[in-house]
C-alpha cells in the first residue's frame, strides 16, 4: 500500500510531462512529419521529413527548415538545446500540443498520429 502511494505522487501529470520531455531531436523530428503531412498542398512552407539523427547533427540545416514551416504558420520555434523546444504565438509562448492545435486549425486539417507518422 505504501509503495503504491509514492508511485502515485512519482506520476507527472501530461502538463508535468509536457515540461520534461521536450526539445529532444525525437520530439523536432516528429515537427518534421507532422509539418510535412499537414503542409502539403497549401501555401505554406513544407518542410522535409527527419529522422532524430538527421536532427542531432543538423548538418544541412534541418532546424531552421522545420522553423521556416513553422513561422510561415505565424509560429516562432526555436530548438532549445536544454529540455524543450520553444513555440510562440504574438510573443505568447505555446506548449508543443498549443502549437500544432494552432497549426491543424489554421490549415483546416486535423491529423491522427497515423496519418504523420510513417
Amino acid at each position: 500500500m505504501k509503495d503504491e502511494k509514492i508511485l502515485q505522487e512519482e506520476i507527472l501529470s501530461e502538463e508535468e510531462l509536457e515540461q520534461v520531455a521536450g526539445g529532444t531531436p525525437g520530439e523536432t523530428a516528429d515537427d518534421s512529419r507532422f509539418l510535412n503531412v499537414l503542409l502539403q498542398g497549401t501555401k505554406y512552407h513544407q518542410c522535409d521529413r527527419y529522422g532524430s539523427f538527421r536532427i542531432f547533427f543538423n548538418q544541412r540545416g534541418e532546424i531552421n527548415d522545420v522553423a521556416k514551416s513553422w513561422e510561415s504558420l505565424g509560429i516562432k520555434f526555436f530548438h532549445g538545446e536544454g529540455l524543450s523546444n520553444i513555440y510562440s504565438l504574438n510573443g505568447k509562448n505555446l506548449s508543443r500540443d498549443e502549437a500544432w492545435e494552432y497549426a491543424q486549425d489554421k490549415v483546416g486539417k486535423h491529423l491522427t498520429k497515423a496519418q504523420w507518422d510513417w
